[in-house]
């Protein structure tokens, strides 16, 4: 990243909305069958290839207390075959017609794609459609995979020190609200899990009218829809009866802990509970949420931004440092702050710089310069990852998990720009306060030979938080 002169990032930013303002005139189609699924179009024919998702509104947030990671270990379940199609023979065929995809599950929602060349994405509905009603689920396929998914915890949490604080973190943040359980599940449940608590799981909320299909690229949205009722229209829909999610009752004082793991360097994980966009009332929409985007981008926006300008370069309290807000979900989330200390400081050393910055905001108001740097910053990132065909996909899909309007997505930017240094001040000292904030902290253990000599966790994976 480099640096731009004020005036010149308030320009990008007026440029950024004229661009912005042109792509919103291709808005998206949005439509439901008769069996509840709805069906998401977005055409962008810049060039000839295809997106296509099928997001099920049920992630680790809907899980009981003791079967936790199941929606995680039915993602997997869901490449190993169907009535008509063998294991992992799913994969095949879109690999073989030049595609590529995955999954994802995460505490909101279980989502599936595929990237094709824009004539495949009939295969790639008729699979989907496949495996939505036909799964089959194997017993000797389910041992394995469970056995697959308890490795990658190892790998990816148990063997990963900040991992393991983010997990402690997040059970010590939330008391009540289902987001206090890991993604992936606790160990012990997944021992616990049988067949027949998947296939229960997978009857119950694997069906059109808890899913939606958002298909995005060089496509016209009529024949998108004709396609979809042609494989999804006989699948029938159940009655749900979605049991109702604990909220998280206001935090009243400060949450503390401590994850002692072997590891090479002390690691600070801070969060402060914090709103998120909120399906329209009638008081109209607020604008907490981009004022809280602003924020964060003010202290964690790159390399011209306070936290690494002043905590990393100038005072060198941090080797790294970050803070991280998220406007989009099912229930309130957490604006996070982590970061690793230098050799010379400890974690104690880098949570009073990061209170420091954060009771500036409170005090101060951004200036009117900074505030446009910003912006830009912000409202460029937004428009630049909404260049690619996937984003768009992955934007319109969690806006209807969450049920929020897809019109958001166009008017985001206006909002953005209309956030004030009062309000960015206003929503500091509302949400970031003490009795509001959890802290966890990490003490390296000594590393033994073979840790140190352990190599890195592969990249990719099929489970987000």
């Amino acid at each position: 990243m480099f640096h731009i002169p004020e005036a010149r990032a308030w320009m990008s930013g007026i440029a950024v909305v004229a661009m912005l303002a042109l792509a919103g005139c291709n808005e998206a189609y949005d439509t439901t069958l008769g069996n509840g699924l709805r069906v998401i179009v977005k055409e962008d024919r810049r060039s000839p290839v295809v997106v296509s998702m099928v997001w099920y509104k049920v992630g680790s947030m809907d899980e009981p207390k003791g079967l936790t990671g199941m929606s995680h270990v039915l993602e997997h379940m869901m490449f190993k075959g169907t009535e008509r199609l063998e294991p992992n023979e799913f994969s095949r065929i879109i690999a073989e017609h030049g595609g590529r995809e995955n999954a994802f599950t995460s505490y909101d929602y279980t989502g599936y794609f595929q990237q094709l060349e824009k004539s495949r994405l009939p295969i790639a509905l008729e699979l989907e459609a496949d495996r939505m009603q036909n799964l089959k689920l194997d017993e000797a396929e389910f041992r394995k995979e469970v056995q697959v998914v308890m490795e990658e915890r190892r790998l990816r949490t148990d063997d990963r020190p900040e991992a393991l604080v983010y997990e402690k973190f997040m059970s010590e943040a939330y008391q009540v609200h289902p987001y206090h359980h890991p993604i992936i599940g606790w160990m012990d449940d997944l021992e616990r899990i049988r067949l027949d608590d998947l296939r229960e799981w997978y009857r119950r909320w694997y069906r059109p009218d808890n899913a939606v299909l958002v298909v995005a690229g060089d496509v016209d949205s009529d024949e998108v829809v004709a396609l979809v009722k042609k494989y999804f229209d006989g699948i029938p829909a159940r009655r749900l009866k979605r049991p109702p999610i604990p909220a998280e009752p206001p935090q009243t004082k400060e949450r503390r802990a401590v994850v002692r793991a072997p590891a090479e360097v002390p690691y600070l994980l801070m969060g402060y509970h914090v709103p998120v966009h909120s399906p329209a009332s009638p008081e109209g929409e607020s604008s907490e949420p981009y004022a809280l985007s602003i924020l964060a981008g003010v202290l964690s926006g790159g390399q011209s931004a306070r936290l690494e300008r002043e905590l990393v370069r100038e005072q060198r309290v941090a080797a790294s440092v970050g803070a991280h807000y998220d406007s989009i979900g099912r229930a309130p989330t957490l604006m996070l702050f982590s970061g690793t200390p230098t050799a010379a400081h400890d974690v104690a050393g880098l949570e009073r710089a990061l209170r420091s910055q954060i009771d500036r905001l409170k005090k101060e108001p951004v200036s009117e310069a900074e505030l446009a740097r910003v912006k830009a910053q912000v409202v460029a990132g937004d428009v630049f990852r909404r260049d690619s065909v996937f984003y768009q996909a992955m934007e319109l899909g969690r806006l209807a998990i969450a049920g929020l309007d897809l019109s958001l997505l166009d008017r985001r930017v206006e909002r953005l720009q209309a956030v004030t240094a009062e309000q960015v001040m206003q929503v500091a000292r509302k949400y970031l306060n003490d009795p509001n904030l959890t802290v966890v902290t990490l003490d390296p253990l000594p590393l033994s030979e073979g840790a140190r000599k352990k190599p890195p966790v592969p990249e990719g994976g099929r489970y987000a938080h």
